[in-house]
């Protein structure tokens, strides 16, 4: 029986690098942050109807979408936001579900959904554990502010338009705490894999 798990974490707390790893081992994974670049590609409704809804200054000279430009907009704007979510938000989850039904299809051992806003978008029926990447507000200021070249009252607003790390670690069936090395993270995640019965084995793409 496969064991549908949802990563997530905040920004800044390292999800990338423990999905990264888990690729490595040979887990399927369903990438949320790839699936919205895709629904947004020309061609795809969700395209049409952000240039409907935003104006055609939110594209490139190649017509793909400026995310940028449309994230500067949404980014300060409520409303906006809301109205992007609504227009993006019902495709990246038929094709996360799609993914996942095909990855079940082929009995893998587990499939692996990578999704920052697990919390905020309401997706936890979507999977049957859930497992939060979490680090100190200390260290999750400062890798946002070295990794994109941010300053702190920047960095600070993009943390805050999430749910805290803390309130989601509080709700998951395991945490991996990686305020220590690599190492140490991996350690963990090998821990939660065998607490879980799941032995990952390669695949094929779905």
């Amino acid at each position: 029986m496969t064991v549908v798990i949802g990563l997530t974490g905040s920004i800044g707390t390292g999800k990338s690098t423990i999905a990264r790893r888990l690729k490595e081992l040979g887990a399927p994974i369903v990438d949320a942050d790839l699936i919205a670049r895709e629904v947004v590609e020309p061609g795809k409704p969700a395209y049409q109807e952000i240039i409907a809804t935003f104006g055609e200054s939110i594209l490139h000279e190649d017509d793909t979408l400026n995310r940028a430009a449309l994230g500067s907009i949404v980014f300060q704007d409520e409303a906006k936001r809301t109205q992007l979510n609504q227009i993006i938000h019902p495709e990246i989850r038929k094709e996360m579900l799609r993914q996942r039904e095909e990855w079940i299809a082929q009995k893998a051992a587990c499939v692996i959904m990578d999704i920052p806003l697990l919390f905020e978008s309401n997706l936890t029926n979507f999977v049957d554990k859930i497992l939060v990447v979490a680090v100190d507000e200390e260290k999750q200021l400062s890798r946002i502010v070295n990794r994109d070249q941010q300053g702190t009252e920047e960095a600070k607003k993009r943390i805050a338009s999430q749910m805290p790390v803390s309130e989601k670690a509080a709700q998951a069936d395991a945490v991996i705490d990686n305020n220590g090395s690599k190492a140490a993270s991996f350690e963990q995640l090998d821990d939660v894999l065998n607490a879980w019965g799941i032995s990952i084995e390669k695949k094929g793409n779905p």
